[in-house]
Order: C-alpha cells, then structure tokens, then sequence
C-alpha cells in the first residue's frame, strides 16, 4: 500500500535543529489551515541528547526529557518556520506534562486534543485558541484514555471525536490490546454516547493495539480515517534507547457521514511502515504516527507523521486513490 503515498524530498521537514530552543526530539504534530496559512503543532522532548542516551544504555541510568509544545507555521505546508518559543505546557502538582497536539477548526474554532501525563494516569484534553498564544482547557478526561482527535464538523449537531481508552485489567489477558472508540458531545465539555469503531483483533497486519491518529477529512464516500497499530518485533530495533521490540504502522479506513461508528470500508494493508533512515532508527525505531491530514483543493491528501519519535514527516497521494484503497473491490 505504501505505493500509494509519495514521501516529501525535504523530509524530515522539521527537526530539532530547526528550533531555536531547547529541543531534543520534534514529532507527532497536529496541523491545520487558519486564516490563509498552515499551522503546526508539535511535540517537543528535551533536556538531553542522543549522545547521552546511547551512552546510557551501559548505565542504564537513563537521562531525563521533559516535554513542551511549540508552534510552526508555514504558506506551503512543506517549508515551516517555527516560533521563537513554546506556545503550551502544563505542569502543576497533579499534571507532569501535556503533548501528542492533534488539530481541528471547527466552526472557524481552532480546537487542540492532546494526553496528559497525570500522577493518577493518563488522561485526554482538549483545550481552544483564537490566536495560538492563549489556549484555554474545557476538558481533561479520567484516566485512561488517550489518542483524541476530533472531526473538523460537527455531526447530528454534535462534536464527535475517536479516542483509545486503555482497559488493562478487562481485556482477560491481553494488556496491549486496545481499540478505537467514537464519543459525542454537545459543547467539548461533557462526552458520552461511547461506541465501539475498530477492535483491534480487525486489524490483522497488526499483534497489539491500535488507535486513531490524524483527524479525519470529509470527502463524498465517508469520514477519510488513518489510524496507528502495533506489531511486537522479537529483535530489538535501532533506538537511542536499550530496548525497543515494537514496530508503529500507520492504517487507513473510511468512516460512514453520518453515524462515524460505522466502517464503509478498510485497506486490507499498512498505508505507511517504516522504510527510511529516518523512520527506522532514532530515539524509538520503525515508528511511523500520522497526526494531521489536510485535504487540499488539488484533491492532494497531506499526510504529517512523526517518524521514530524523533522527526516531523511528510507525505502526500490522491485522494480518490486513498479511498479507493478502502473500498471493496
């Protein structure tokens, strides 16, 4: 299936050495379209170097990262240029930090998801802009749940997001085996109406769990999706860390218009798994994780992954030939 999508020459397009900050690690960004340009959101680790990580790996006294999100903008979508400084973060006694952004505008509203690491689990928030500099939070949820991302329109007169709840103890024996879920809600606050999209034991290219990844775009066949999944490698792959024994894939499915918990169709395949350098060895190799997907005019599909958790990627198709890929044929 990987034919199916032309990865960008420049790639990566952005790395830490296009941050004019501390940066260690820039990946797994949301992006939109705002007031005539393109926004990104990216996740930033930092705090240490790929020299003190591999030098750890003898130690194993592992060097410490903390995360912060930073902004870049950009007239082409390709070329990006950064902001001078970190636009969110959040840390406070109970909150350790904020990061994975994922991207929307609904109703001319721009609109971030993104996890929280909390000292009483992990949790999903979604947070407002007007301008990028002033984000205000309307929803963290209770533990575990993360991998929100929201549909850029709302449906039946509802926000509707997917999300990956994370049920460790219920799943009988199979700690990693996670799905997609759909919820609803009347105002971003309060989410209900929780129905299963896609059990991971569906996906079989995949071992582990699975869960959403970009927000998805309209087009006339359905909800245009990708989502990520995870297959355990018995050899440990290249990583800046001791131990890394889980390859990333990135998936491709078309939701229904009008009720998104029903799958029109699903590629039988991996849309993106990784094959160059820069997606099979860094901080955590063969990681492959879409986070935005722009639909532009042309009928081009953008597609922005972080690539071993370690750059920002892109890469383009068509997309009648990315639906297509979902249908029965």
């Amino acid at each position: 299936m990987s034919e199916l999508l032309k990865r960008n020459p420049a790639n990566p397009i952005l790395s830490a050495r296009d941050i004019p900050y501390d940066a260690s690690l820039i990946f797994n960004a949301g992006i939109c379209r705002y007031e005539g340009r393109y926004v990104m959101l990216f996740r930033n680790d930092y705090g240490s170097t790929e020299a003190e990580w591999r030098a750890a790996r003898e130690s194993g006294a592992y060097p410490r990262l903390s995360t912060n999100i930073g902004i870049a903008f950009s007239d082409d979508g390709i070329r990006w240029t950064p902001g001078p400084r970190p636009v969110f973060q959040l840390r406070d006694d109970e909150i350790l930090r904020a990061y994975d952004p994922r991207l929307s505008v609904v109703d001319g509203q721009p609109v971030v998801c993104f996890a929280v690491d909390t000292r009483h689990g992990l949790r999903g928030g979604i947070a407002v802009t007007d301008d990028f500099e002033t984000f205000r939070v309307v929803s963290l949820s209770v533990p575990d749940n993360r991998n929100m991302v929201l549909f850029p329109e709302k449906i039946g007169g509802n926000y509707m997001r997917l999300e990956r709840p994370m049920p460790v103890y219920s799943r009988w024996g199979a700690p990693e085996q996670f799905d997609i879920w759909l919820s609803a809600s009347p105002d971003l606050r309060f989410w209900g109406d929780s129905r299963l999209v896609l059990g991971a034991e569906k996906v079989p290219w995949a071992g582990s769990k699975i869960g959403p990844a970009a927000p998805p775009v309209r087009t006339p066949k359905g909800w245009l999706t990708t989502f990520h999944a995870v297959r355990a490698s018995e050899a440990s792959l290249p990583c800046w860390e001791r131990e890394w024994h889980k390859e990333y894939l990135a998936g491709l499915m078309l939701l229904d218009l009008e009720d998104p918990s029903k799958i029109v169709g699903m590629a039988p395949e991996p849309l993106l798994e990784a094959r160059e350098p820069y997606e099979r060895e860094g901080f955590r190799g063969h990681v492959i994780f879409p986070g935005g997907m722009l639909l532009e005019p042309s009928g081009e599909v953008k597609i922005y992954y972080g690539a071993a958790d370690t750059v920002e990627c892109l890469a383009t198709g068509s997309v009648d030939d990315l639906v297509a890929a979902c249908l029965p044929r």
